[in-house]
């Protein structure tokens, strides 16, 4: 596991996912400078998702989870003067070290452990039912328009499965929190053919 000191945040409502697709419309200066400084660098900055507050100036506005993931550029366009439009890809889960700070700017950061890949695994035969019907749900959200995720589908990757799963479901931020934290991909496939099953998605 590595290390990365000052990593900049980007505290959402919201849980970025490995592997996952996030678009954001910059317009504050703080992360207007902070995506400047990741084109220029190549650096990825940190998503973590607000637990509980709101994310405006003062430091004890918000509690911030203390697992995030880090995000990189694939595209910016300034879609008007002092708006950046900006497409990420999720890559490594990261835990914060100490309680992140806030900078005179407003700028969260926190020096922080990447955690490793999910290790690849191929889902069991038993949730097969809920890989079948992510592809099935990608074909009926392919016919309204682009993807919410990356193509190839990755259908022999459990932790895949499970994250654009996440992604769609109807559940709660903390859920999908504790299901991103989650160390075993065939545990996380688990839990969500669990909720499948229980809202009749996927047959028994």
């Amino acid at each position: 596991m590595s290390r990365l000191s000052g990593l900049a945040l980007f505290p959402l409502r919201t849980v970025l996912f490995p592997g996952g697709l996030l678009m954001l419309k910059v317009f504050e200066a703080r992360y207007l400078d902070m995506i400047g400084r990741c084109m220029r660098t190549g650096s990825p900055f940190g998503v973590v998702c607000i637990a509980q507050g709101q994310e405006v100036g003062a430091a004890t506005a918000a509690r911030l989870e203390s697992v995030g993931v880090l995000a990189r550029l694939d595209e910016v366009d300034a879609e008007q003067a002092g708006i950046l439009k900006v497409r990420c890809t999720g890559h490594e889960r990261f835990r914060l070290d100490r309680a992140p700070s806030q900078q005179a700017d407003g700028l969260w950061s926190g020096d922080v452990t990447v955690l490793p890949h999910d290790e690849v695994a191929s889902p069991p035969p038993a949730l097969h039912g809920t890989v079948q019907a992510l592809s099935q749900a990608a074909a009926a959200l392919r016919e309204r328009g682009p993807l919410p995720f990356h193509e190839p589908l990755r259908l022999d990757d459990a932790g895949w499965v499970a994250n654009r799963w996440c992604e769609l479901l109807p559940i709660s931020l903390a859920a999908r929190q504790k299901l991103m934290e989650l160390d075993d991909p065939v545990v996380r496939l688990q839990l969500v053919d669990d909720f499948l099953r229980g809202k009749q998605v996927v047959g028994a």
